[in-house]
């Protein structure tokens, strides 16, 4: 049986995220996850100790908590004098907060993968705990004074059990304030290079020998627990890494960045869905505004306008009937009296059957245009002619009512002195 001990900062998709860790995003959507195991995973904390899953509490640190927590606590005095150089340089761009340094690829926490064997022959998760908690705890006593365990986590949740470390190195610079750095702190604790007649590069520096060492106590944990570990490295010519721990340690360190990276596309596609559903609700607010408009628009024109024209179609034929018949009564008109009385009953009569007529055909108008195929087709058209202009209003509304309120900048300064 293989032991896997495996380091890194940083991936493809950027600084690990200790939410992954401690199970602090969801579980869902994630198949690699077991969530009936998942209340057995076991947590520690440097400031708070070791609790399950199933047990934490409200007022239970998550990971990333505890991190920032620590490199305030630790960290502070250096980052405010840094900050201070760099505004009295000339240099505001430079000033960093600590969470920018906690999340910086250079001085983030380390974190390590800590695995015995894999899917097809491992240990009991509780053994496992127990190795891996000498091992820290040994590493602890030789170095803690440059180097701090901050969190780790058990995944019994996963196809294999394992254990993700986080530990950051630390001392102090001519100032005396101490920062979080790794090959300045390595040397002051006495590594050197594992090949000293060879160039430092990635395979030949102090934290290979320091790896080197701490790998050397994990396995000693191994075999003081009862367990046969192959400790003959198998993997070419780097000689700090075997084989089969380079594989896994790589497997799951890829599958924990897919993780992260799965909930980060998920967040992504609930706010686009969030969006796209404002859209549609603003596209049919809008679409319906201006349905009733159109709506009401046209029931007023199949009354009113009809009505309107009409009465002015009456006031003209009347107009006309009346000068006819003034004409005929009048002295210009040499026809007899007899003939004279007869048309002008005649266009008496004309007027009134005129009257009926129009009062017949508008109603046969009001019934066509009242009709539901008739009304669609026409609503539709007046719909699309109108939508625009509509909508332009609606902006143009919009716009003078925000110009009348108050400004937000203004308004949220305040509240920023207040508090």
């Amino acid at each position: 049986m293989r032991a896997t001990r495996h380091n890194g900062r940083a991936g493809s998709y950027g600084v690990f995220n200790p939410k992954h860790n401690d199970r602090e995003f969801d579980l869902d959507n994630n198949p690699d996850i077991n969530p009936e195991m998942t209340p057995y995973n076991i947590y520690w904390n440097c400031f708070q100790g070791f609790t399950t899953h199933k047990d934490k509490g409200k007022n239970w640190m998550n990971f990333h908590e505890v991190e920032l927590n620590y490199y305030r606590l630790h960290f502070s005095d250096w980052l405010d004098d840094q900050n201070e150089r760099h505004v009295k340089a000339g240099h505001k761009n430079r000033v960093k907060e600590m969470e920018q340094i906690v999340s910086n690829r250079q001085r983030c926490p380390e974190e390590t993968i800590y695995q015995i064997g894999n899917m097809e022959e491992t240990i009991d998760y509780e053994i496992l705990a127990k190795i891996v908690s000498e091992t820290i705890q040994e590493i602890n006593n030789r170095y803690g004074q440059y180097v701090t365990t901050l969190t780790w986590g058990l995944h019994v949740d996963e196809k294999t059990p394992h254990i993700h470390e986080r530990h950051v190195f630390h001392s102090p610079n001519e100032k005396g304030f101490d920062m979080p750095v790794q090959d300045k702190t390595l040397e002051m604790m006495g590594f050197e290079l594992p090949d000293k007649t060879k160039p430092r590069d990635k395979f030949n520096n102090r934290k290979v020998s320091y790896d080197e060492a701490c790998r050397k106590i994990f396995l000693e944990c191994c075999r003081k627990n009862g367990l046969e570990i192959e400790a003959v490295p198998i993997y070419g010519g780097r000689k700090h890494l075997e084989k089969a721990e380079f594989i896994n340690s790589q497997i799951n360190l890829k599958n924990q960045a897919l993780i992260i990276e799965n909930g980060k596309l998920l967040f992504d596609n609930d706010k686009l869905k969030e969006k796209q559903s404002e859209l549609e609700n603003k596209i049919a607010d809008e679409e319906t505004l201006v349905k009733n408009i159109t709506d009401i628009a046209y029931e007023k024109a199949c009354t009113v306008l009809v009505d309107e024209i009409v009465e002015k179609s009456n006031i003209e034929e009347m107009t006309q009937i009346k000068k006819l018949r003034n004409w005929i009564s009048s002295d210009k008109c040499k026809a007899p009296k007899k003939s004279k009385q007869f048309a002008i009953a005649q266009f008496d009569l004309l007027d009134s059957l005129i009257k009926k007529a129009k009062q017949n055909i508008v109603s046969r108008i009001k019934a066509t245009l009242a009709s539901p195929e008739k009304k669609e087709a026409l609503v539709k058209e007046i719909n699309d002619k109108a939508k625009p202009s509509i909508i332009a209003l609606l902006n143009q509304h919009k716009t003078k009512v925000n110009d009348n309120k108050p400004d937000k900048k203004h308004k949220h300064s305040i509240s920023e002195v207040e508090l």
